[in-house]
């Protein structure tokens, strides 16, 4: 009960702040640049009869054929930019979890009314609430362009989105649960994101040597979070589901190693 009483303050904190409002507002900004600026033409062209046919064909030299099984061309460009872009603005929305409130001494208070592992899972889970609302809106602005340009779409496409909404939650995940991790050892947003950003790079560069010199080892392959994206891009309804625990595993070990230095961390 702590937990989720932690994740109700850590909605306050996005929505019942003016920096959290900011911040809110800033992703709302840019995410409606990329719904008229890239999604909105992008989908012209491939749904124009004069072009589909040479679109196909570049998703199909790209390997990205499974693309165009998707109900609609928004849909599609949704399913590929979500994969990419919200990571992103996960990472930096889930990186002050801890950081700030250890910097300020705040933490220590707040551990003497609850434990460090309540504090730790509650602000992840208040981050993956977020993360998901984060899904619902962008999905929903799709869903709305749909209904707009070509409605007679519309409910195959309401018929995608459980498919797609749960696949890009998963997918952001881990990338809540490294923040979580990263946010226990640093004293700010900032440099959370800053390590997280160098953890990735030496995990990248120490898989790569080690692969090199002792052949491709499988499971390497999934150390990093979104690793599976280039394949879940190949797939298309609910097959993609079949990589869904990649995602879910990283979860867990980053979770455990977060948990691990929350109970270790001078407060």
């Amino acid at each position: 009960m702590a937990a989720l009483t932690i994740a109700r303050l850590e909605l306050f904190r996005l929505f019942g702040t003016k920096r959290g409002w900011i911040a809110t507002i800033a992703l709302l900004l840019i995410w409606s640049m990329v719904i008229r600026f890239v999604i909105y033409p992008a989908a012209d062209l491939i749904s124009s009869t004069e072009t589909a046919t040479f679109a196909g064909l570049i998703l199909e030299w790209l390997g990205l054929a499974e693309l165009s099984q998707w109900p609609s061309a928004e849909v599609s460009l949704y399913w590929m930019l979500s994969l990419y872009m919200l990571p992103f603005f996960c990472v930096v929305m889930a990186a002050d979890q801890i950081a700030s409130d250890k910097f300020r001494g705040t933490l220590r208070y707040i551990t003497l009314r609850t434990s460090r592992t309540s504090v730790f899972f509650g602000r992840f889970l208040g981050q993956a609430f977020i993360q998901f609302l984060l899904v619902a809106i962008t999905l929903a602005s799709v869903i709305a362009l749909v209904a707009w340009r070509a409605p007679d779409q519309l409910s195959e496409v309401l018929g995608s989105v459980p498919i797609v909404a749960s696949n890009v939650f998963i997918v952001l995940l881990p990338y809540i649960a490294l923040m979580s991790l990263v946010s226990v050892v640093a004293k700010s947003a900032i440099q959370a994101i800053l390590f997280a950003i160098i953890a990735w790079i030496l995990v990248l560069i120490v898989v790569a040597i080690v692969q090199s010199n002792f052949g491709p080892i499988e499971f390497l392959d999934w150390l990093l979070p979104g690793s599976q994206v280039s394949m879940l891009l190949k797939l298309s309804g609910w097959q993609t589901m079949q990589l869904a625990v990649i995602p879910l595993m990283q979860t867990g070990v980053l979770l455990t190693l977060g948990w691990f230095a929350m109970q270790r961390s001078d407060l």
